[in-house]
């Protein structure tokens, strides 16, 4: 969530940026306001009454030991109890107010980061390898049709449609992007490897901005009295592996934190009517290689190069050519600061797939989740995050068919990937 004191100190700077995205929640920022307003008022007044009382009281203990009368000072004291509980009370409604307020808005796009309305206004900022040269690139359905390594018809009868079933070398082939990717960022970029649970707490979700935006997309368990889901299933390893250190003060010292994790990925995909849902690429449950980082605030825009960097060097070693694009301010992610795509080249579907998105958060989610380190001064601060796909599989997967398919129907396997799948070839 944004920072309250900034958005008292530069209010008509956090519109304006908030504005660039489109949108209304800039015009939330008054309300914020007149609920802080409130609050710290309600606040100054009972510090004013709660000296008044210990005045009061005071007299009250001079009087008694004079053996006078104290109950009209008595009645005094209570009325003032009765004021301080009403100022309580309000100042605790304005808090919650501005508190809901804030998790709805969200973060403010970095200066540099591109002006658009939408996918369109997005820069590439680089390309790396080139197309291959395919007369008639087959789809990835049908070459794993006529390779039997999916099925869609399986996953259907056992979970209905938007799951896959892979078999045989499809599996096979599955199991070793996730090694590769996994071993890739563990040993020579450096993350260390976590397994976490693939289900986690509502304060989770909304410890990494899922919620409250993005429920109906997620699958959710385990309603409470209030009727809100308690658990879900991951939408992603960013997070269950983020929230590792949600309420957590950190040294300096242990700043930078790199972790990678692979997991299950649960997404109802509400709205996505009208979108690509051909084959794999969308899924309501997919495999992700995740990249998180931790960092001091002074290197973050410096590692998301570094994380984007990181995600990309996969798709180099597996030969296979992509795209980077810049996300304008139309298209950013609500949690995001900025933002980077990485889109790989689907010959079979005649267009680019994303299969990493890099993004900085600055300290919007660690504000959210609690999440700080104590500085070189003792000072207590936000940590910066970031997290990026390394990558996602299933896209990753289509890629990887359609770019490296032959004229024959087989499928050459990458040599970085060969020592994995124990093969060279699919057919």
């Amino acid at each position: 969530m944004l920072d309250i004191r900034e958005i008292r100190d530069h209010a008509d700077t956090v519109r304006e940026r908030l504005k660039a995205r489109g949108g209304n929640h800039w015009t939330l920022i008054d309300e914020v306001l007149a609920c802080d307003e409130s609050r710290r008022a309600a606040e100054t007044d009972k510090q004013h009454l709660q000296s008044e009382r210990k005045s009061t009281s005071k007299q009250i203990g001079m009087l008694k030991g004079k053996g006078e009368d104290t109950s009209a000072i008595e009645a005094e004291v209570r009325a003032i109890n009765d004021k301080i509980a009403a100022l309580d009370a309000a100042s605790e409604a304005a808090g919650q107010r501005q508190h809901e307020l804030l998790m709805e808005i969200p973060n403010m796009p970095h200066p540099d980061c591109p002006v658009g309305s939408d996918e369109t206004a997005n820069p590439v900022v680089r390309e790396w390898g080139e197309k291959p040269a395919l007369e008639e690139p087959k789809d990835h359905l049908v070459l794993a049709e006529q390779l039997g390594i999916i099925s869609l018809e399986d996953a259907t009868r056992i979970a209905g449609s938007g799951f896959a079933v892979f078999r045989g070398q499809g599996a096979r082939l599955e199991r070793a992007l996730i090694g590769f990717l996994l071993d890739l960022q563990s040993g020579e970029n450096g993350y260390e490897e976590v397994n976490v649970p693939h289900v986690v707490l509502r304060e989770c979700m909304e410890g990494t901005g899922q919620l409250p935006k993005f429920e109906d997309d997620m699958y959710g368990t385990d309603a409470g009295e209030d009727g809100r889901n308690q658990l879900f299933l991951a939408p992603t390893a960013e997070v269950p592996v983020t929230n590792l250190y949600r309420d957590t003060l950190l040294a300096e010292a242990d700043l930078p934190k790199k972790l990678v994790a692979c997991t299950p990925c649960f997404r109802r995909e509400a709205g996505s009517a009208g979108r690509d849902n051909r084959g794999i690429i969308r899924m309501h449950q997919f495999d992700k290689v995740e990249l998180v980082q931790l960092v001091h605030p002074d290197r973050g825009l410096e590692t998301l190069e570094e994380l984007t960097a990181h995600a990309e060097s996969a798709l180099q070693k597996l030969g296979l050519h992509y795209r980077t694009i810049e996300l304008c301010t139309g298209d950013l992610g609500a949690n995001s600061a900025k933002t980077y795509d990485i889109e790989v080249w689907a010959p079979g579907q005649g267009k680019y797939l994303e299969v990493s998105s890099c993004s900085w958060f600055s300290d919007f989610q660690a504000r959210r989740m609690k999440l700080r380190f104590k500085d070189s001064d003792g000072k207590n601060r936000f940590c910066h995050t970031l997290n990026g796909s390394g990558t996602a599989l299933p896209r990753l997967y289509v890629a990887l068919l359609e770019q490296c398919q032959q004229p024959d129907g087989s499928i050459k396997v990458p040599a970085a990937l060969v020592p994995y799948f124990g093969a060279g070839e699919i057919r």
